[in-house]
């Protein structure tokens, strides 16, 4: 195992995992006292992982999270670094792109030139909000999010200046429905957006599709928590297969994985199609639960503010659905204290998602694969 702990290119996991049976485990880690636990059990796995947080989470400003990308990259090599392991990437999750407009293109530059100055090795640009319902064919529709991804694609091609990295891609909004339920995305739609891609020279690694999942917890009609298992596995894989079909070597970013059963994953999900799976909320939701016991001043005042501040955006639902659904926006509200709680309770944690990480590792089928990795960029 190297001595050198800084972040790999995210590309070098895709290229060396490319169709193997294996996911590469994305960790969303907004509250960063989940990242030692998280590093531990990828090491002891020797799995690559990638550390992410999206654009609302970690911006210029600090997002939601409190973090700017430059403080989410030195914690995150500060972890990996006091942990000692080495097949680790540090990635830009959705990128979003919501307008189009050009002050919207020039501020997500800014943001991306902000990622790469801080180290970051992985983007994943999201502009699946920009669809032209009224477009007369896929390219039509498609246009808007292509020429966006295009522009944000090219600069950060333009500031790595030569360096590798990793690139994701989005096609069809994660969650969104319409009166028949949640949007699927069509192969048709991912092929002709990747074919539009490569023409205007952007090569991704991944796609990020619609697919049945939605991004944090899922609830019941009562509010109750309950398990996500609403991925269309056919679908995507009749995506990933028309992909192959037409000469790409690009293969899927599975977000939403919250809340799915992992002996779903293990037995189910068609490893080396997905090749990259998104864990978020699952985190967040440990912090809180051991918060309750070890802090429960913090969490009470976390819990009370939540409702306080969300309960008109959610009429009708429980607290307990609110807490679920909009906690996340206290998490920068708290900074200060979330950071400053006992040892006991950062024990504790690490604990616990170093346990919850290991078996995530195992249902993505992902134990033993940095080797494969490492063999791959020795090669080079």
């Amino acid at each position: 195992m190297s001595e050198n702990y800084e972040p790999v290119p995210s590309s070098y996991f895709f290229k060396a995992l490319l169709d193997r049976d294996t996911i590469i485990l994305a960790t969303n880690t907004r509250i960063a006292l989940v990242t030692k636990g998280i590093l531990r059990a990828a090491k002891e796995m020797d799995a690559p992982v990638i550390l992410e947080l999206a654009r609302s989470e970690s911006d210029l400003s600090g997002g939601y999270s409190g973090l700017t990308p430059a403080e989410f990259s030195r914690r995150s090599r500060e972890a990996a670094a006091e942990v000692g392991y080495d097949m680790w990437a540090l990635h830009a999750d959705h990128i979003g792109i919501k307008k189009g407009t050009p002050e919207d293109i020039e501020a997500t530059k800014d943001l991306v030139s902000g990622q790469v100055e801080a180290g970051f090795t992985s983007f994943a640009i999201d502009a699946s909000h920009l669809f032209n319902f009224k477009g007369g064919n896929l390219r039509e529709e498609l246009a808007d999010n292509i020429n966006a991804t295009t522009q944000i694609a090219h600069h950060i091609e333009e500031k790595m200046g030569g360096k590798e990295y990793g690139l994701e891609v989005e096609v069809g909004e994660i969650g969104r429905e319409d009166e028949h339920g949640r949007v699927l995305t069509k192969p048709e739609e991912a092929v002709t957006f990747i074919q539009a891609l490569n023409e205007n020279d952007v090569y991704p690694h991944v796609l990020a599709i619609a697919n049945g999942s939605a991004h944090g917890n899922t609830y019941d009609s009562a509010g109750h928590l309950i398990e996500e298992i609403s991925i269309d596995v056919e679908q995507t894989i009749a995506i990933a297969d028309a992909l192959r079909q037409n000469g790409s070597d690009v293969r899927v970013a599975q977000h939403g994985i919250t809340g799915t059963p992992r002996e779903l994953i293990y037995e189910r999900f068609p490893h080396g199609t997905i090749l990259k799976g998104n864990v978020a909320t699952y985190f967040q939701n440990i912090v809180w639960e051991i918060f309750r016991i070890f802090e429960p001043e913090l969490f009470n005042d976390i819990w009370k503010w939540t409702i306080e501040n969300h309960r008109e955006k959610a009429p009708g639902k429980s607290d307990n659905e609110i807490f679920g659904k909009f906690s996340k926006f206290a998490v920068g509200q708290f900074f200060e204290r979330i950071y400053a709680v006992n040892e006991d309770t950062k024990v504790a944690i690490e604990a616990r998602v170093y346990a919850e990480t290991m078996v995530f590792l195992k249902a993505f089928k992902a134990d033993g694969t940095a080797k494969i990795v490492r063999e791959y960029i020795s090669s080079l």
